[in-house]
This record gives structure tokens, C-alpha cells and sequence, in this order.
């Protein structure tokens, strides 16, 4: 594997927002109403083969030139809701996240300096004509944030197989995510000074926010489920673990919040180190 296909194609993990077709304007909303009738959907893998074909050139494209017209869709209780990929957006997003993550020979070896300058400049224009513009999709490399699991329960948990593929998700509606955000941001704020944890939940609690109010959220462990053994699969239980690191915080128990935030920070630690593995 290269060095650009060795950097820029992690295994990634994904927040994801599915809303209702009536959060979207009326032209929209038509199509997304054909789109959800088509025999065959796009899967996440599709989407991943797509963003791949586009590191292939030389120079790489980082960002597509034409905005994806697909989506993620799920129907609960009988409302149809998608996730538009909005791959364009995404694409720019991530480029600022390399620079932040990346020295910076690294990242002219993967993306050369002009193609990044002529990547920002298109973003700087299309903002000026989509201000508001948010994702529906977050994506995480390497590691699930342990953030994310503030959002949902263990009992929203689905572990299972795609024919060969494990598959490692949970599920909630909006609702409850962003009670368990506030909740969550009660907790940490009355048991510990500002950090990182409390900056990121703030983050994700705001970024729910921008969405329809039935939306359901997913989190999906995405392609971790290829590098991590599923013994271990089997036996994560992140979301419980921060559950009982909040509710332990909540009665006073530095002890028992201590041991769950081990348990966590060891899991996920084990993970991370696997990408300097080779």
C-alpha cells in the first residue's frame, strides 16, 4: 500500500443524522421521497469505494467536484429519514483535519501544497453561497470518541453480521440524544474542570441541534469492525461504560467512575496503536 492510500484511508468509525423527509425544502424533499423508493440503495461500503476512486489520480482529488446526490435511508415507525452523504462538504472538512494532524511533509507527500490551496479556495466560495451548510455525517479515524457513546444506552446496541461483515451500531431518536448530552454535560461539569471531554460533548450537543427534532442518530463502527478481533467486538460495551462513568460521577463515586473510565481509555487505547501496527 502507498504512502497516499496508507494515510488518507483509516478505519473510520461514523456519527450519522437521518431526518425526516419534511426537515427538507420542498424540491428536495421530492427527490429524496423517488430516491428512498429505488430497488437497490448504496450501502457504506459503496461510499467508501467511491471516496477511494478519487485518491487514484495524480494528483489526488480530495474533494469531488460534483456534490453527491446520495443518501443513507431508514424508516422509523413508518416515517421515511435519510442522511445525505454530502461528500463535497465532508471532503473539505476532512482536509482541515489533516493539516491539524499531519506534519507538514507528510501531508505534501499525500496531497501536494496546490492542490490543498485550490481545495480551499473552493470552499471559501461555495460557503459564501451556503452559509449554514452542516454535515449529517461526522466520521472519526481510528477510534470511536468516546463522546459519541454519551448519546445512546446499551440497549440500543445492535451487533450482528452483514452477510460476512460484522457489524457493530446503535441507534437512537433525537430526542434522547440530546437529553443524554444535557444530562451528560450536568455530570461533568459539576465532578471535573473544563477539558477536552466536556469541549467535545458541547460540540456534538451543538451540532444536534442543527437538525429536525424526530431525526434518528447512528453511530456505526463502520470499518473498525475489519481491524478489531470479534471476541473483542462481541464483549464492547463503550455506551454502558460511560453510562455507569456518569452515573458514578453522579452519586459521588470516584472509585467506580475511575474504573469504568479505565476500562474505556484501555479499549480504545488498544485500538489507536493498532495503525502504527505495520
Amino acid at each position: 500500500m502507498g504512502l497516499a492510500t496508507s494515510v488518507t484511508v483509516p478505519y473510520a468509525a461514523y456519527l450519522r443524522v437521518y431526518e425526516p423527509l419534511s426537515a427538507f425544502p420542498r424540491a428536495e424533499r421530492r427527490r429524496w421521497e423517488k430516491y428512498a423508493r429505488r430497488d437497490a440503495l448504496p450501502t457504506a461500503q459503496d461510499e467508501l469505494r467511491r471516496s477511494l476512486a478519487d485518491l487514484l489520480p495524480t494528483p489526488p482529488v480530495p474533494v469531488p467536484v460534483h456534490e453527491s446526490r446520495d443518501a443513507f435511508v431508514a424508516v422509523v415507525d413508518g416515517v421515511v429519514c435519510v442522511c445525505p452523504w454530502r461528500t463535497r462538504l465532508r471532503g473539505w472538512l476532512a482536509l482541515e483535519e489533516l493539516a491539524e494532524r499531519f506534519p507538514a511533509p507528510v501531508l505534501d507527500a499525500v496531497l501536494p501544497p496546490v492542490v490543498r490551496r485550490q481545495a480551499e479556495a473552493d470552499y471559501a466560495r461555495w460557503l459564501e453561497g451556503n452559509p449554514d451548510a452542516r454535515p449529517w455525517i461526522r466520521t472519526a479515524t481510528w477510534q470511536v470518541p468516546l463522546r459519541w457513546f454519551v448519546l445512546f444506552s446499551d440497549g440500543e446496541r445492535d451487533y450482528g453480521r452483514a452477510g460476512e461483515v460484522p457489524v457493530l451500531r446503535y441507534r437512537t431518536p433525537m430526542v434522547e440524544a440530546r437529553r443524554r448530552v444535557a444530562r451528560g454535560l450536568r455530570t461533568l461539569r459539576d465532578a471535573i474542570e473544563e477539558g477536552p471531554l466536556i469541549d467535545g460533548l458541547v460540540d456534538v450537543g451543538r451540532w444536534l441541534e442543527e437538525f429536525h427534532p424526530r431525526s434518528l442518530v447512528e453511530l456505526d463502527y463502520g470499518g473498525l469492525v475489519h481491524m478489531v478481533p470479534e471476541a473483542q467486538l462481541a464483549d464492547d460495551r463503550s455506551a454502558a461504560d460511560i453510562a455507569e462513568g456518569l452515573a458514578a460521577l453522579r452519586d459521588g463515586d470516584g472509585v467506580r467512575a475511575g474504573a469504568a473510565y479505565e476500562r474505556l481509555t484501555e479499549r480504545w487505547r488498544a485500538v489507536r496503536d493498532r495503525q502504527f501496527a505495520n
